[in-house]
């Protein structure tokens, strides 16, 4: 059976400050995002996940704003198991990456290398590797 250590190991510690730190920022900007940019944000997303155009786009951001300040507290904060600070993380590149993958223009074509335009979105794969370099530590970790 695992066993879910509760402080982090001094190797996790870099990557769930910079991932943490980062998403926190990001959610924190959209705190009070004007019609307009929820509006943006929200088409892009709904283009990708149709099932997201049910949301006005002022809630759509506002849930996006909560749940990037609540995934970055959940890395920033030592005592949240690092399998569940990953897996959360896991979960929300998983999105962005699909955001990448799906959204047309944002990739050459036939290709997975990044447009202009879809560098944006194919940083986020730094976030998935951090999150899946933090479950699979988690989850292999033997002390």
């Amino acid at each position: 059976m695992m066993q879910t250590r509760i402080r982090p190991k001094l190797r996790e510690l870099p990557l769930r400050v910079a991932a943490g730190a980062f998403i926190l920022n990001s959610g924190l900007s959209k705190r009070d995002i004007p019609a307009e940019g929820a509006a943006q944000i929200h088409g892009m997303a709904t283009g990708t996940y149709p099932f997201l155009g049910e949301l006005p786009p002022e809630r759509f951001a506002s849930l996006l704003s909560k749940s990037e300040i609540a995934i970055g507290a959940i890395l920033l904060t030592p005592f949240i198991p690092t399998v569940f600070a990953g897996a959360a993380l896991t979960a929300f590149a998983g999105g962005l990456i699909g955001l990448y993958l799906r959204t047309p223009g944002m990739r050459e074509e036939g290709s997975l290398r990044p447009t202009q335009q879809g560098i944006a979105l194919a940083k986020d794969a730094w976030l998935l590797s951090i999150g899946v370099s933090l479950v699979a530590d988690a989850l292999t970790d033997r002390d």
